[in-house]
């Protein structure tokens, strides 16, 4: 199971304990065969009393069983007849949890959560907590290894300030964690609990102390001066259609001066779409260019890295600067051909998606990189790239708008720099929330847009439904 547990929340015994709960099942409620309600999770006690193993291939086995006021029908599919035998043994007695439904007005249930004896039902939790999950793993599973987790949790020196732990009424962080997974009710699953209150300010604390070490040693780390001369960046300007805005120029203006400063640049460059940062990335990587070096763009998507290559190949050729696109698509002879420009510094500037991680990436002289859609890609991977050139300065770009507060809490390692203004002629953005009963009223205001002639984006989470989780898809809505 350790790769599907990876998969769901990590590879470390810490990440168990940081998986927190999602829901809870109660096991308080313990009605009568007649009145239990259909759909809710339900205890009874029983006698088994038949067995009904399945005729043929695709049939459910059925198992009787005896209640205080009537029969409960226990259903498997694709169930082993000798485990089911000897977990519901016929005449033992035993305590069935799980989600009740009618079918044919009798009252059965699938696949039971829990089949105890008594002496096992009085270990398990009344109230019980239910985990996030994914495909090949159960909550019984899952709730298995959680309660393993906890009996080797051990507590730590408290890092927080006793008085503020008091003033708060928060527990130790061992304490919290327990509460944490023990929920006594759906309080206790909000964000306003005390016990995740206290390990929410754990985490944004350890977070802020680690930007803060980050930033420091970033600060002391020495970088390359790249003075720009103009020759390149002055010849693109020159060429293009349209002045650059004065919020452009301003941008400009502090990221050429972090390249030319001895220290290294890490900065974050937040402007909307359309505000003209594919530019700005350019004029920043022809710095590097002017001082015989090389420089990198990488999109999160092969589409997004095109996209960059359209703007930026064709402004390079006129000037005599050799970019190249790489990206997971390219293989064989061409991609070898890429890989050796890149190696031997024949590239000057490279645009490229993941695929510029891998080993076999070399760079001649990599001395400044672009980072499009920085919240796409994690500090790991801005490290495993600037990893590639030395000294190397790093712009990252979103066209997210960050609120001051949040660019501090998660990008305190960077200098921010903000596109305000957009390029004139664009048109202003409309914005509009509606509810899905007004379904109808978007596809009729589409239908009168199409008849001048305009088209249209419409955007799905899913490509097909899914019995997993409750979202339009494409296919329904086409």
């Amino acid at each position: 199971m350790a790769g599907i547990f990876d998969k769901l929340c990590g590879p470390s015994l810490i990440d168990l304990f940081f998986h927190l709960p999602s829901g809870l099942i109660d096991r308080n409620y313990k009605p009568s065969v007649l009145t239990a309600e259909e759909g809710r999770i339900a205890t009874f006690e029983v006698d088994v009393v038949k067995h009904e193993p399945s005729r043929r291939r695709g049939l459910p086995y059925r198992v009787l069983c005896q209640a205080d006021s009537g029969y409960l029908t226990l259903v498997f599919f694709n169930a082993r007849a000798d485990l089911v035998m000897k977990t519901l043994p016929i005449g033992a007695r035993r305590i069935i949890s799980g989600r009740t439904e009618k079918y044919r007005d009798n009252l059965q249930m699938v696949h039971p959560d829990h089949i105890l004896t008594e002496a096992e039902f009085a270990e398990l939790p009344i109230v019980e907590p239910v985990y996030p999950m994914t495909a090949g793993i159960t909550t019984k599973t899952f709730g298995k290894a959680i309660r393993q987790a906890l009996k080797q949790l051990t507590p730590l020196p408290e890092w927080q300030d006793q008085n503020w732990l008091a003033r708060m009424g928060w527990e130790s962080w061992d304490n919290a964690i327990v509460q944490a997974h023990g929920p006594a009710g759906t309080d206790d699953l909000l964000p306003a609990s005390p016990a995740r209150k206290r390990l929410a300010y754990d985490e944004l604390l350890a977070n802020q102390l680690a930007l803060s070490l980050v930033r420091l040693r970033r600060r002391n780390k020495p970088g390359r001066v790249l003075k720009k001369d103009g020759t390149l960046t002055d010849r693109v300007l020159a060429g293009l259609d349209f002045e650059l805005t004065g919020s452009q120029q301003l941008v400009l203006a502090e990221i050429e001066e972090d390249m030319a400063s001895p220290k290294r640049m890490l900065r974050l460059l937040q402007g909307d779409v359309g505000s003209g940062k594919t530019i700005i990335a350019l004029l920043s990587m022809l710095a590097a260019v002017e001082n015989q070096a090389q420089a990198a763009i990488m999109a999160p998507t092969e589409i997004l890295a095109r996209q960059h290559a359209e703007t930026i190949l064709p402004l390079c050729a006129q000037i005599g600067v050799k970019a190249v696109l790489l990206t997971g698509r390219d293989k064989g002879q061409a991609r070898q051909g890429l890989l050796a420009q890149i190696a031997e510094g024949d590239a000057d500037i490279i645009i490229g998606t993941h695929a510029l991680f891998q080993e076999d990436v070399q760079f001649k002289e990599l001395a400044m990189i672009v980072v499009d859609e920085q919240h796409r890609f994690g500090v790991n991977q801005r490290m495993m790239l600037s990893q590639k050139g030395e000294a190397t300065d790093i712009l990252v770009m979103t066209a997210t708008p960050i609120p001051r507060t949040l660019t501090l809490a998660v990008y305190g390692d960077m200098d921010v720099s903000r596109i305000t203004e957009k390029p004139p002629g664009r048109q202003p953005v409309e914005t509009s929330v509606l509810p899905f009963e007004r379904l109808d009223d978007v596809v009729d205001r589409l239908g009168t847009l199409f008849e001048t002639g305009q088209r249209a984006y419409w955007v799905c989470p899913l490509v097909a439904e899914s019995e997993l989780v409750d979202l339009a898809a494409t296919e329904e809505r086409a």
